[in-house]
């Protein structure tokens, strides 16, 4: 990295810590913001995945905005363990990742502030309510459509993103046997045909691609491309090195292609692809209007998407692709909508022109931003290490 970029960098890492201060007290209840401006309600998924960057800054009054965050999900929580879509809201509930994204957050906290012990009764009863998400009593946990991150696309059964949480959580808290029985469980492969049920239970493995499917469920599935879900299995070692490295290799392919038939204006992957037109068997009627192709969750580029994935190339140990892939995300997070901000931060941006159409000084762009950053500089991926 030239010293032109380094200094490209350390900027974007300062205008991060900046969005992170600025958003560490909204209006409901002092609890964070999720952006600067728009969205100033704490979106408890939101708020949980930016734990992994703010653990890396050290930064005490961040830190304690994340244990308010933590210790009010916690009071929150349903007698079952189930955790709310809404950090000050106990009545929004039906998320699918909440839970599993609670148990991540309390024990990267609980490593970073040395208390083993932090909230031991509530991630007890988050432990016992993943047990029993499964209908058909496996370690794979099944979803609802839109009750994870992709509120505007349907993810149906077992979906990719829960399933490398939870094997995620399971690592971290040691438990090993479990997390394995998930591995093997997602390592089947999916269904192809109405005989194939007889086989036994559906896994994720899609027998002529590197990567894993979106969803499955019975003899239904979708073969679409995850960029979280399988940058995820790659950070927490849920994919073999040899399984990790084609992923890799196939994405890089794969956006190639899409730069030439116009459909990616920059070097960064969707994180959705192919997309989704009308026509297509999975296009849904509300599509029109909320999931346009290579928009929103329909294959627009999300910076906190980018960010697990620039950390999935350091665990590969693609060292120089992570570097060039964090150049490209610090400039791209530089354009915002409001033109005067040195660094955007957007939440999402077009895929056919780089464009950002969301919400400006979004939580979770800068914080993963700054995970990634910390990746490519030490080439190492804090947290994930010690379970892959």
């Amino acid at each position: 990295m030239t010293s032109k970029d380094q200094q490209l960098v350390e900027s974007a890492k300062t205008a991060a810590l900046e969005v992170l201060l600025h958003n560490s007290k909204g209006p409901f209840l002092d609890l964070p913001r999720t952006a600067g401006w728009g969205y100033p309600e704490p979106y408890t998924r939101d708020l949980l995945i930016s734990v992994l960057g703010i653990a890396t800054t050290n930064n005490a009054e961040l830190l304690q905005t994340v244990r308010k965050v933590l210790l009010m999900l916690a009071q929150n929580q349903s007698k079952k363990g189930h955790i709310p879509s809404l950090v000050h809201d106990k009545e929004d509930r039906g998320a699918s990742d909440t839970t599993p994204l609670f148990l991540i957050a309390a024990v990267i906290y609980g490593k970073v502030t040395k208390e083993p012990l932090f909230l031991e009764d509530a991630i007890k009863k988050a432990l016992s309510w993943m047990e029993y998400q499964s209908p058909s009593d496996r370690c794979l946990a099944a979803q609802l459509p839109t009750s994870d991150w992709r509120d505007e696309q349907w993810v149906l059964g077992y979906g990719l993103f829960v399933n490398t949480l939870a094997y995620t959580y399971l690592k971290l808290f040691g438990k090993t046997k479990r997390a394995e029985k998930l591995r093997r469980e997602i390592e089947r492969p999916i269904f192809t045909s109405n005989q194939a049920k007889n086989q036994g239970h559906e896994g994720l493995i899609i027998d002529h691609q590197p990567y894993y499917a979106l969803w499955a469920y019975k003899v239904y599935s979708s073969e679409r491309f995850d960029l979280l879900g399988n940058s995820i299995a790659i950070l927490s070692g849920m994919a073999s090195p040899s399984r990790a490295k084609a992923i890799v290799d196939w994405v890089e392919t794969s956006c190639a292609s899409m730069v030439k038939n116009m459909e990616l204006s920059v070097d960064l992957p969707p994180n959705f692809f192919p997309f989704i037109y009308p026509g297509d068997a999975d296009w849904r009627p509300r599509y029109v209007d909320f999931n346009q192709p290579g928009d929103y969750h329909n294959g627009g580029i999300w910076p906190f998407v980018l960010g697990f994935y620039i950390a999935a190339l350091v665990a590969v140990k693609q060292y120089d692709l992570a570097e060039k892939k964090l150049l490209e995300l610090t400039r791209l997070i530089k354009i915002g909508k409001n033109k005067e901000l040195g660094f955007g931060f957007n939440e999402w941006y077009k895929s056919q022109n780089g464009k950002p159409k969301g919400q400006d000084w979004q939580t979770w762009s800068a914080s993963n931003y700054l995970y990634a950053a910390r990746c490519v500089a030490e080439k190492r991926t804090p947290f994930f290490d010690a379970i892959r």
